[in-house]
């Protein structure tokens, strides 16, 4: 009898030593299969010592895999902005004076200029409809006497049919015919809540030479403020909110996408520093699609347009200056309603409306929301005084 009860105590304690066994095996499969964190507790998985510091694999890998699945998902969206143009050159050997032709009565030789056609790429872009739209820089179609032509990333060639530039912002629309079928549009991102520190990534064409050149690198600053256009484009309009990263942007990069962590375009690249290096800027990709959204409705960038190139006093520089805080009028456009209006270099305004200005709610801000032919009261202060001046809005022009 003794015998049996020990026997069926070995039976059961090595019953138990087998279902123990069974579930340690079992959650060990579990979880390197299945990524269950059962044994994390008492078996945690190995680290990698890199010159000191912890660093999981997994996590390197994930950043790496990221910016490799962004490119391969939007680099077929991405083209080269190219230009065919007439370029003029004078012989430099016809510039050299004969002393024996100061004693010829007949007229003096005139310089031999030669013209030549050349074509180069200079800028990028991104494709937004699958029927042939494409987005890049107003700056990179500027030339209205040449010719434009979008290269895709299989090096199909296309001749842009009509270009809609945006008045106001450094934006432009290409229309083209898209080969062999349909373009892939990009995923349009929103800028709304973007951070600082945030990874970016952007991909155009660096130097007007090397397409499809990917950087990475950071947000490094939000509502920024650059001057874009000049009098003879006809807009002196301010570029506010603009996104400062640290992406290598290059010339050649103007008109292409910066994006997400997911592939959105968050921004367009258009301009960089010439002071600094690695501080470059893209437009916020919600006020592209502002632009995209009037343009699908009216068929073209029908905006009003103040006419004034301003300068935006945050309450710091105001105190320092004893003035109060608003837009500085730098310049007015000729033969703006600004200047229709009376309004002259150096005033502040201070309101339009009943928006105060101010460094979170600038002038291109509030002007942008209000519509062609709106009547508004301006409250400026000139010297030291206020006044009051009533101004019509007109439609911007190309």
């Amino acid at each position: 009898m003794k015998q049996k009860s020990r026997n069926s105590k070995i039976l059961v304690f090595a019953g138990g030593a087998v279902l123990v066994l069974g579930l340690i095996l079992g959650g060990a499969l579990s979880d390197r299969l299945f990524g269950y964190k059962l044994l994390d507790k008492w078996l945690p998985k190995q680290k990698l010592q890199i010159d000191g510091q912890t660093e999981v694999i997994r996590e390197v890998l994930q950043e790496e895999n990221a910016v490799i699945d962004v490119v391969d998902a939007v680099t077929p969206s991405v083209v080269t902005a190219g230009v065919k143009r007439i370029q003029r050159i004078i012989d430099p050997q016809s510039l050299f004076l004969n002393p024996f032709d100061l004693f010829n009565e007949q007229k003096p030789q005139q310089p031999e200029i030669e013209e030549r056609q050349i074509e180069q790429d200079i800028g990028s872009g991104f494709i937004i409809s699958a029927e042939g739209l494409v987005v890049t820089n107003k700056h990179v179609v500027s030339d209205s006497e040449a010719e434009y032509r979008v290269i895709s990333y299989n090096d199909d060639e296309l001749k842009v049919e009509k270009i809609y530039r945006d008045p106001v912002n450094d934006l432009a629309i290409l229309k083209v015919t898209p080969p062999k079928g349909e373009f892939k549009p990009a995923s349009l991102g929103d800028s709304s809540n973007l951070k600082v520190g945030q990874v970016v990534i952007a991909i155009g064409t660096a130097l007007g030479e090397f397409r499809s050149t990917v950087t990475t690198g950071v947000i490094s600053g939000l509502s920024r403020g650059i001057n874009t256009g000049n009098a003879f484009g006809g807009s002196l309009e301010r570029l506010d909110n603009v996104i400062q990263t640290d992406a290598a942007i290059n010339p050649g990069n103007s008109g292409g996408p910066l994006l997400n962590s997911l592939g959105q375009v968050i921004g367009v690249n258009v301009a960089i520093s010439q002071a600094g290096e690695n501080i470059g800027f893209a437009i916020p990709i919600d006020i592209v699609k502002q632009s995209i959204d009037t343009f699908n409705t009216t068929g073209k960038f029908s905006r009003p347009f103040l006419g004034v190139r301003y300068q935006m006093l945050n309450k710091r520089t105001a105190v320092l200056n004893n003035v109060p805080e608003g837009a500085y009028v730098v310049e007015i456009v000729e033969g703006s309603p600004a200047e229709k209006a009376g309004v002259q270099d150096n005033d502040i305004i201070l309101k339009i409306g009943k928006e105060r200005l101010s460094e979170d709610n600038n002038l291109a801000e509030v002007v942008g929301n209000l519509k062609i032919g709106d009547e508004v009261e301006l409250e400026i202060y000139r010297g030291t005084e206020k006044i009051n001046i009533k101004v019509k809005l007109e439609e911007a022009g190309e």
